[in-house]
């Protein structure tokens, strides 16, 4: 059996052997500079761009190593401390235009780094096009395609397991998996653009030879390369995010098709050319080593015989509740896959877990999703038809999470969840509450709810009762002595109000805070334990998160899942922060921030 479009025999690498050089000793000298010798191209090239990658995952590392393990005397020093905020503020600073948040000023100066070093490779060396003329050729492969080529076959194994759950860069450098997309997508557009920079030199020195024609109508290398570039185009402009945020659905659908037609092709195209094949050897071991893992841990470890019971809670937020003897830590996210939706039920989706785990005890995995279409649609309609229904779903994860930076404590906390993201700071009150009534800290939290379902407080004040009664002790109200709950309230017509109103101070009272028989009692205990008040309108998110960090000498951690005008509010506060940190001004010693993507 041959393979289509390939050399043959099929062989894993093909000769470095250059053959005699017939030219002039000049010519030959030039055609073997260092840059541009075609026989060694792959280890020009390709191996820096492995080597380029491989540097920066390192030094993440060893950040990642040097911050987690750090002697508790560095920790406490001063010098400790600025390094430690210069490189959040790195992490934290980012900007707002219109509707949509930029990346970090850490990202931009990474891909910079990048950017720098790609242009670099492939315009410095000379030249870009052989001096060929009609009686005298130095090669038909233009010395910047060739270099730009290997290039972005050095990327490929990069590209592929930025895009896995189960990611060993994710491990290694302790930034979770989704996080990490940012990185697959940049990545795929460098490999586009590399791509194209060496589509069209064969292209324009085809056509000056006259023959583009003939090696069209020949097929192999032009064929195999321009349907992988189609191919790549197409998951790279369909990444696009505002075009994946709109039609994530058919984005899921045809993005793994399209992948696998670019790699089937490309790997053809490059028609074990020097060490070209040994690219796709890695990434497809790496692909695929991340791929068994997520299958063997929904198989072997979770098992095949989860139950999820759906029940809408208000018109707009779907509950779904897995019992299981899974174990994940506040939040955690979980890809979900139901089987009862013929071809949907080939994808899994993520969905942040909203309840804690107890070791040794059959856990409750609870999700609260605000159904948009797609997939939570269907649930949510299936909800409404037979409620509590229960149908058959696989675990995949979990993943992510808060990191352990969250569990040391903090002086003062700040959660913020909205929308969707609600949920999301129910675990994370939980472990507050067990990590005080273990330790008996003297810290203090402060979560804020913003929503404009008008149904959220009933079952967000259940779900809170819900979580005293597993965690309660004999003095209860000491335990909860800190801990206090603000839930705004917005609709369609206030949403952007920047002001808020105290419904309490004012005496306003929502036909959501009349109790149902059998119900007031419980509720008003949940109010006064977790001191719960009711504000119509948005929060000042900076006025609120800078309370907090102004305390002086306090250690403060931020966290928000919400919309993207939260998450930049409270990313502002903390990148101000670490500002004062460095230079020594009045405030918190130590401000940390977290943001959850997936709810």
């Amino acid at each position: 059996m041959t393979l289509p479009w390939v050399d043959q025999p099929v062989s894993l690498h093909s000769s470095r052997d250059p053959g005699e050089c017939t030219m002039t000793a000049e010519q030959c000298a030039y055609k073997q500079q260092y840059w541009v010798f075609w026989y060694e191209a792959d280890h020009r090239f390709a191996l820096p761009t492995i080597a380029f990658f491989l540097v920066a995952i390192i030094l993440f590392t060893l950040g990642h190593l040097l911050f987690t393990y750090a002697p508790r005397s560095w920790k406490k020093a001063g010098p400790w401390r600025r390094i430690v905020s210069a490189s959040r503020l790195l992490s934290y600073k980012s900007w707002r235009f219109g509707g949509w948040n930029t990346q970090s000023l850490g990202t931009y100066l990474l891909g910079i780094v990048g950017a720098i070093f790609f242009l670099a490779m492939t315009l410095g060396p000379r030249p870009y096009y052989w001096p060929n003329t009609k009686e005298l050729s130095y090669g038909g492969s233009p010395p910047i395609a060739t270099r730009s080529g290997y290039m972005a076959l050095g990327c490929l194994p990069f590209l592929l397991i930025l895009g896995t759950k189960a990611n060993p860069i994710a491990t290694l450098t302790g930034t979770s998996h989704e996080k990490l997309v940012v990185w697959h997508n940049w990545v795929a557009w460098a490999m586009f653009v590399l791509a194209l920079i060496h589509t069209f030199p064969f292209i324009v020195y085809n056509i000056w030879l006259g023959d583009m024609q003939m090696s069209w109508s020949m097929g192999g290398t032009y064929v195999t390369g321009v349907i992988a570039l189609l191919a790549q185009a197409w998951l790279t402009f369909m990444s696009i995010r505002w075009i994946r945020e709109r039609y994530y659905e058919f984005f899921k659908a045809t993005h793994i098709f399209f992948a696998a037609v670019f790699v089937v092709f490309f790997f053809i195209h490059c028609d074990f050319i020097l060490t070209s094949w040994d690219y796709f050897i890695a990434a497809g071991v790496l692909y695929f080593s991340s791929w068994l893992y997520s299958l063997c841990r929904t198989y072997f470890e979770h098992g095949v015989g989860h139950r999820a019971r759906l029940s809408l809670v208000t018109e707009e937020m779907l509950k779904i509740t897995i019992d299981t003897d899974t174990q994940w830590t506040p939040g955690q996210h979980i890809y979900l896959r139901f089987l009862t939706f013929g071809l949907h039920s080939l994808t899994a989706h993520p969905f942040t877990i909203c309840s804690s785990s107890f070791t040794g005890k059959c856990n409750q995995m609870v999700f609260y999703v605000k159904q948009r279409g797609g997939l939570t649609g269907r649930l949510a309609r299936l909800a409404g038809k037979e409620p509590n229904k229960a149908i058959s779903v696989l675990l995949d994860g979990p993943y992510g999470g808060v990191k352990s930076r969250w569990f040391s404590g903090f002086d003062r906390s700040v959660i913020v969840g909205g929308g969707a993201g609600v949920g999301f700071t129910l675990p994370l009150v939980e472990d507050f509450l067990m990590s005080r009534w273990t330790n008996n800290h003297e810290n203090r939290m402060e979560v804020v709810v913003v929503s404009r379902d008008p149904g959220m407080r009933n079952w967000y004040l259940e779900a809170l009762g819900d979580l005293a009664a597993r965690v309660s002790g004999e003095d209860e109200k000491k335990k909860l002595l800190g801990l206090s709950v603000h839930i705004y309230e917005t609709d369609h017509g206030n949403e952007l109000n920047s002001t808020s109103t105290d419904l309490e101070s004012n005496g306003s009272r929502s036909k959501s805070d009349e109790p149902t028989e059998g119900t007031g009692d419980k509720r008003a205990a949940t109010i006064e334990t977790f001191g719960v008040r009711y504000f119509k309108g948005r929060p000042d998110l900076k006025v609120l998160a800078s309370g907090s960090v102004a305390t002086q000498g306090a250690s403060v951690g931020l966290v928000v899942c919400g919309p993207a005008s939260m998450v930049h509010d409270m990313g502002q506060v903390a990148a101000d922060a670490q500002r004062d940190i460095i230079k020594s001004s009045p405030g918190a010693e130590e401000v940390w921030f977290h943001t959850e993507t997936f709810v």
